[in-house]
């Protein structure tokens, strides 16, 4: 069962993802000093993962490293479907790329579904893999128009869908696409188990190995860690966010976006079948086989990253939400996660940029990265051995010719941060008053930002709120107790340490002098 409410800020159930609480932890050891691998991969989540996998088993040797532990990023955090059926895309990808390229974005998604199928059944991964059909439903006579036209263009592309008048689900609906033969599973187990075939014949996983730098050369890649140096033929950043991008300018083609989900029980079976709504505020439901009983996770309640402080209002929001629609006995678990979405909502998976040949990337999975992430492992490992893929061009980064200019004045912000600075002793009591213990705030003092977070003990921690990747100003969340950055998506926690990538380091310290 979850932890009181009081425990967690007034929310329901345990703060921790249903994923990483039935799973076992990972021990890898950290970097020692440095090695030479033919592949380095860099973010161990289900992209990075996968293709260490694979390209291991073409008989290549490789790194795989984590600024943290495997498989508790996003990845961690997922919803875990695993499917072709993206909410509305395919009538959007015809119109944009045309019949072909929309073609490859269905194949590459459902040839991914099939892989992950027969890696489970080859090694006998107990990861509660299930086939489920996936619904995509319309709530509303105004989205019924722009369902059945996504039934008829997916339809077109080969996949078997369907136009349907209902679903299991008990909400009011006005027509479905359904795609059979879709699945789900408990991502982690199934990670695990791969990743525990890596290590070994010149293979390795290192943890608690952050990637702070990357250096090309003609005839390989260093990559500059937290623990040493790593060289390789090629470099695979599977970091979520490319920590590496000025290259590609990928700072400037996506967007951060932050969403929850609820572990709940419910009085009565969950219907057969993986369902997200079509148009207006997104809900994602599912079950999960547990050892009492499914679990049924709801999703939703999106917002982007930084741009909301009080972010367990939408917990809030989509807990009244599923008691709309089912009696819940409990909510067991509250998590949140963070994707990625890039500027024409296809992932970038290939060659970093135009010229870095030996530099690979795979990013930008907008909610979807189950089934993009297992393509995007399949796809860079055959571009890294020299082998032709059917799906490259849909995917290919370099699609975006335009490349905007990385700004001068951030470099400046950034070396300028931190520092100390002093105020008039009374005026930052006035200002640090009203912050309660385990909040944070970003406030104004003597005309300068400062980031004060009071701990449980009531001690106050000030640092400057300038994101230690493109100089933006980080905003409080309140929910997960972090710092978010509004322009790309950089975490960091109450004290300044980086949680999530683009950002490599920690934010500054600011020191308050009183006067």
């Amino acid at each position: 069962m979850g932890e009181s409410p009081e425990r967690n800020g007034g929310l329901p159930g345990k703060a921790e993802s249903y994923w990483i609480d039935t799973s076992p932890e990972t021990g890898f050891p950290p970097l020692d000093g440095g090695g030479r691998m033919d592949v380095t991969v860099i973010g161990a989540g289900i992209a990075g993962i996968t293709t260490a996998f694979l390209l291991k088993r073409a008989g290549l040797t490789v790194a795989l490293i984590d600024a943290y532990r495997i498989a508790r990023g996003a990845t961690g955090y997922t919803t875990a479907k695993i499917t072709s059926l993206h909410r509305l895309i395919y009538t959007e990808l015809i119109d944009r790329f045309g019949e072909e390229k929309a073609r490859q974005y269905a194949g590459a998604n459902q040839a991914a579904i099939e892989k992950i199928a027969s890696l489970v059944r080859e090694y006998n991964i107990p990861c509660s893999f299930e086939r489920k059909p996936a619904y995509t439903y319309a709530e509303s006579e105004e989205s019924r128009t722009i369902v059945a036209a996504e039934a008829d263009a997916a339809k077109s592309l080969g996949l078997p869908v369907a136009y349907v008048d209902d679903i299991p689900l008990p909400v009011r609906t006005y027509g479905a696409v359904i795609l059979e033969n879709q699945a789900q599973f408990h991502p982690r187990n199934y990670l695990l188990l791969l990743a525990g075939h890596l290590p070994g014949e010149g293979s390795y996983i290192f943890e608690m190995t952050r990637a702070v730098g990357i250096k090309e050369q003609d005839d390989e890649v260093t990559v500059q860690t937290s623990r040493g140096l790593l060289s390789s033929d090629h470099v695979v950043l599977a970091t979520h966010y490319p920590i590496y991008d000025r290259p590609g300018s990928y700072f400037a083609r996506m967007r951060a976006s932050r969403s929850y989900a609820l572990g709940l029980r419910i009085d009565e079976p969950f219907p057969n079948g993986i369902f997200i709504n079509a148009a207006g505020a997104v809900h994602s439901w599912r079950s999960q086989p547990a050892s009492d009983g499914d679990m049924v996770i709801v999703t939703g309640a999106p917002h982007d990253t930084g741009k909301a402080t009080d972010t367990k209002a939408h917990y809030r929001s989509l807990e009244g939400y599923a008691r709309s629609v089912y009696p819940v006995r409990s909510v067991d678990y509250h998590w949140s996660t963070q994707d990625y979405i890039t500027a024409d909502r296809v992932p970038y998976i290939g060659r970093l940029a135009e010229g870095h040949d030996r530099v690979f990337v795979a990013t930008g999975f907008g909610k979807w990265g189950m089934a993009a992430g297992t393509a995007a492992g399949m796809i860079l490992t055959d571009l890294i051995r020299g082998r032709s893929n059917p799906w490259v061009e849909v995917f290919d980064p370099a699609r975006f010719k335009e490349q905007p200019e990385y700004p001068d004045r951030v470099q400046k912000s950034l070396q300028s941060a931190g520092g100390a600075f002093e105020v008039d002793a009374a005026r930052i009591d006035r200002e640090v008053a009203a912050i309660p213990p385990r909040e944070g705030k970003v406030v104004l003092i003597d005309g300068q930002q400062v980031a004060v977070y009071r701990d449980e003990h009531g001690r106050i921690h000030t640092l400057d709120p300038t994101c230690m990747h493109m100089a933006c100003t980080v905003a409080w969340n309140n929910a997960e107790k972090s710092w978010d950055c509004p322009c790309h998506g950089s975490r960091y926690d109450a004290y300044g340490r980086v949680i999530e990538s683009p950002t490599v380091k920690d934010l500054v310290q600011k020191e308050v002098v009183r006067r």
